[in-house]
């Protein structure tokens, strides 16, 4: 627990990691907590069901009978299961299962395409896959390539699959978890590169204490009596999961799940004071949206704390905020190889509007040079933290190489440049690499140039972001087509709907620039860089005129 001081420096210099020999996310965040009171744990909001409340109790029984059922079809310590759902009861009792069997959580995005699934799946080895009818067509058309994947069951399943709650039915709810090691793999998030496919950051069960301070300090020293905790970010992603689902459940307090086909600001305004929400993460791109609506007091709101993360919130956004919520809204930084390293809380240091604060106690976070030698206050170079550190990945999955990459020395470099200043507080400069951030998404352009690579026109392609008001950037294509393919907009829409298709929907270009060539180095490769200068001349261009 990240206790209050009077100043941040005492704050910081009183913390001291407590973290046991022996840890399992699935005892911690759920049986501890079902003592038979029915204390809730979640409460589910569905539009042709209404509102059902689950408590401690009824996951406890619900995350043993899948522990039971995995083991009963072959499913072990170790092996990977897969979890492709959207925000419901289901996907919360999957990932207690996984952790209390000692298997590892896959968490997948409800909007990967086949392609991008494909690679998770197989590049995991997932042995077992918990997912829904709606999503079942994708892996069906994937299966073939999935050797390792012996076992799919389905919510509500179809003719022909293992239907989820029949086969719980038959497996005991009473279930001994594994006694796991704190260092024990528990969980892969898959993370985007800036060339070829995505990387799956391994983390361990000590994970979940190691987010907890980072949670707490934005969050205004989470938790508090009556908090609820509620976010629109989806579960399968680093926020959704290790922000607010499973540090919420840790310390007992319950979260709201409600699955929205799409982020309606005024519908979140309505949900958040229907429910009482009291803490949120809303991500930057939510916050803009939010902030178009009219009169947004008008829906009342019991909020006491909102952290958001993923670009830096100006004084326009603060002032916002403390208008419309009574409170600053909290940014805090980090990435899914090290989350939640950096945070502001008003309430206990001022916010320097365009810093994203401060240092979350227990983490030594610096600027570096690429040496690994820490820099002076003001002087830019790269932002990175020191190991050992309990929120730090244990490493890339089967990927030795990348992993020692990612390290100068005992420093774990984020590839984002910044400053620090003589108070401690972090500025953030921009990426050291090529990955795109969009809204709350960090996208690589390799997995999207792979994809469009494909299409039967194109010879040659780049991938990068372009500003953009309301999502930070925008995914932009430079294509070079062949010989005999005519450029049109015909043609840029169907290169569109090919990644929209095969990744993700907020991986597809809404751009597609044709090119006549693209600009290389003297080794052959594309300078993305360049493009982005050009994109940039392009906009002051623009602006002057």
């Amino acid at each position: 627990m990240l206790q209050r001081h009077a100043t941040y420096a005492e704050t910081f210099d009183s913390f001291r990691w407590a973290i046991p020999e022996r840890f399992n996310i699935g005892v911690a965040c759920c049986d501890r907590h079902a003592n038979g009171t029915a204390k809730p744990a979640l409460i589910y909001e569905d539009e042709a069901t209404g509102v059902a409340t689950l408590s401690f109790d009824d996951l406890k029984r619900a995350s043993n009978r899948i522990a039971n059922m995995l083991r009963g079809h072959g499913i072990g310590a170790g092996e990977r299961v897969g979890i492709l759902l959207p925000q419901r009861p289901e996907t919360a009792m999957a990932h207690l299962a996984a952790y209390k069997l000692g298997a590892i959580a896959l968490p997948l995005f409800i909007q990967f395409g086949p392609e991008a699934l494909e690679h998770r799946l197989q590049h995991s080895g997932a042995a077992a896959l918990i997912t829904d009818a709606e999503n079942l067509p994708k892996i069906e058309a994937i299966r073939h390539a999935l050797p390792d994947l012996r076992r799919i069951f389905v919510v509500d399943g179809a003719g022909g699959t293992l239907d989820l709650a029949a086969e719980m039915a038959k497996a005991s709810d009473d279930f001994a978890a594994i006694d796991t090691r704190a260092d024990d793999p528990a969980v892969i998030i898959y993370t985007s590169g800036t060339t070829g496919k995505p990387k799956g950051a391994l983390h361990a069960h000590r994970v979940l204490l190691g987010h907890l301070p980072g949670v707490q300090m934005p969050q205004d020293f989470f938790p508090q009596p009556s908090d609820l905790f509620w976010t629109p970010a989806d579960w399968a992603w680093i926020g959704g999961l290790l922000d607010v689902l499973l540090p919420s459940l840790f310390f007992g307090v319950p979260v709201l799940a409600s699955r929205a086909r799409k982020f309606d600001p005024e519908a979140a305004f309505a949900l958040i004071a229907r429910h009482r929400v009291r803490n949120a993460f809303l991500p930057p791109t939510a916050l803009k949206l939010m902030r178009q609506v009219r009169d947004p007091r008008r829906f009342g709101h019991g909020l006491r704390s909102i952290g958001s993360g993923g670009e830096t919130l100006g004084a326009d956004m603060l002032d916002w905020s403390r208008e419309t919520f009574g409170f600053a809204v909290n940014e805090f930084y980090g990435q899914t190889e090290a989350n939640l390293l950096v945070a502001n809380c008003e309430s206990l240091f001022p916010i320097r509007p365009g810093s994203m604060g401060r240092a979350v106690p227990g983490h030594r976070v610096a600027v570096i040079s690429p040496e690994g030698s820490e820099l002076p206050p003001g002087e830019t170079g790269l932002i990175a933290v020191a190991r050992p550190d309990p929120v730090m990945m244990l490493g890339y999955w089967n990927d030795p190489g990348a992993t020692a990459a990612k390290f100068a020395g005992d420093w774990l470099v984020t590839g984002d440049t910044g400053t620090c200043d003589e108070d401690g507080y972090l500025w953030f400069q921009g990426r050291d690499d090529d990955i795109i951030s969009s809204g709350s998404y960090r996208i690589g352009p390799g997995d999207i140039e792979d994809c469009i690579i494909r299409h039967p026109a194109v010879l040659m392609v780049a991938v990068v972001g372009v500003p953009d008001s309301i999502r930070t950037e925008i995914v932009k294509a430079f294509v070079l087509l062949k010989p005999d393919a005519v450029p049109n907009e015909a043609l840029a829409a169907e290169i569109q709907a090919f990644v929209r298709d095969r990744l993700a929907a907020y991986q597809y270009p809404r751009h597609v620039e044709f090119v006549t060539e693209l600009p290389m180095t003297a080794t052959g490769k594309i300078r993305r860089k360049d493009l982005r200068d050009m994109e940039a001349a392009r906009r002051r261009q623009g602006q002057a005129g």
